[in-house]
């Protein structure tokens, strides 16, 4: 599957246009590599989608476990940013970051676009109902025209939230917190906008008791791995 551990870190954001090239930049040559080579992170993939005027910007994290987003080695690098770190955290906007912990997934390989679907407890729903009804709900996910493969994970806001260096760099942002994300994978951006719709239909479909769907699909900008560091 294209997200291997069990739990995620998914972050949405702007960065300050005058920055825009010097971020690609850090994040491809300085960022990724050091995150991918802290103890447990498995996966990186960074998100893009010029078209929008929010959240152009997407990254996700795979971990072995969700205690890999506060162990002391992650916390470590976050309370002590690197100089190029310090020049570019600055020009965030809009940033959310949160940890999930992956509770199903269906399919294989990995896909040219992938999208993201935010959501909240709907008509009494909770964690025990997404869990009985995640793998489900992911294996009826993968049957959509262009879905390569997909995941379901719980928000575990408790291990994202806690204050860091790096948190202080960034400007104060008030933004929407939400209690599962789906992700999906596919053939491309275009396919997946194409099935927007559909994505949307069988979450809210589904006997998980979340709704409220808020979707954005990216194109797959860059990608790296923690096997690619060991061998480079």
């Amino acid at each position: 599957m294209a997200l291997t551990g069990n739990a995620f870190l998914a972050m949405w954001h702007d960065i300050d246009p005058a920055a825009q090239n010097n971020y690609m930049e850090w994040h491809t040559r300085e960022h990724m590599p050091e995150r991918l080579s802290i103890p447990g992170f498995l996966i990186g993939k960074r998100l893009i989608n010029h078209g929008f005027d929010r959240y152009r910007y997407g990254t996700i994290y795979t971990g072995e476990n969700v205690e890999v987003f506060r162990s002391p080695a992650y916390l470590e690098r976050l309370n002590n940013p690197t100089d190029w770190s310090l020049e570019v955290q600055p020009a965030f906007r809009n940033f959310l970051r949160v940890a999930c912990e992956r509770i199903a997934s269906a399919g294989l390989g990995n896909g040219g676009g992938l999208a993201t679907v935010r959501l909240s407890y709907v008509d009494g729903g909770n964690e025990e109902k997404l869990r009985a009804g995640a793998q489900s709900l992911a294996d009826t996910l993968l049957k959509i025209t262009g879905v390569c493969n997909a995941h379901v994970g719980v928000a575990r806001t408790e291990v994202s939230d806690v204050k860091t260096k790096e948190t202080e760099l960034r400007p104060e942002m008030n933004e929407s917190a939400f209690d599962a994300v789906v992700i999906a994978e596919g053939s491309g951006l275009p396919e997946l906008e194409a099935v927007v719709s559909d994505i949307e239909a069988t979450v809210n479909a589904s006997d998980c008791g979340i709704g409220a769907p808020k979707t954005l699909v990216y194109n797959l900008a860059y990608q790296l791995t923690a096997e690619d560091m060991r061998q480079g």
